[in-house]
């Protein structure tokens, strides 16, 4: 009769430790996961602040040489400055949207948590098997 009782407190024991592991590998996953949520909201204010400061200041030079070249270039041509700086600006424009697009199809969120789950799960799946 006590080896039923001994082997339920077995029993019992090996399914609290398991729940224990669980849950602390679910504690750690959580807290992996919140730091990089923060990492990322961190690099995109960054990444968005610093975007704008480059559109004011790229906006200002731009201004800036579009006048000087529109002022040298204005009692020989009148419209071709303008013309010519309206191509060169406008395929800019579209160089840099290109990048842009392609930075958010490579961009990865959240890779090291999709990861360590990936291979908590394989681990998982090789003790249960």
């Amino acid at each position: 009769m006590e080896e039923p009782t001994g082997g339920f407190r077995q029993l019992a024991s090996s399914s609290k430790d398991l729940a224990r592991c669980l849950l602390t590998i679910g504690e750690n996953r959580l807290q992996l996961l919140t730091v990089e949520l923060q990492e990322q909201r961190e690099r995109l204010v960054c990444a968005f602040l610093l975007v704008i400061a480059l559109a004011v200041f790229g906006l200002l030079a731009a201004m800036t040489l579009t006048a000087a070249i529109v002022v040298l270039f204005w009692p020989y041509w009148h419209a071709a400055p303008l013309l010519v700086l309206t191509g060169l600006y406008g395929a800019a424009a579209l160089w840099i949207g290109r990048r842009f697009i392609g930075l958010l199809r490579d961009w990865q969120s959240f890779s090291a948590s999709l990861d360590q789950l990936r291979k908590d799960r394989a681990c998982l799946e090789k003790i249960l098997a």
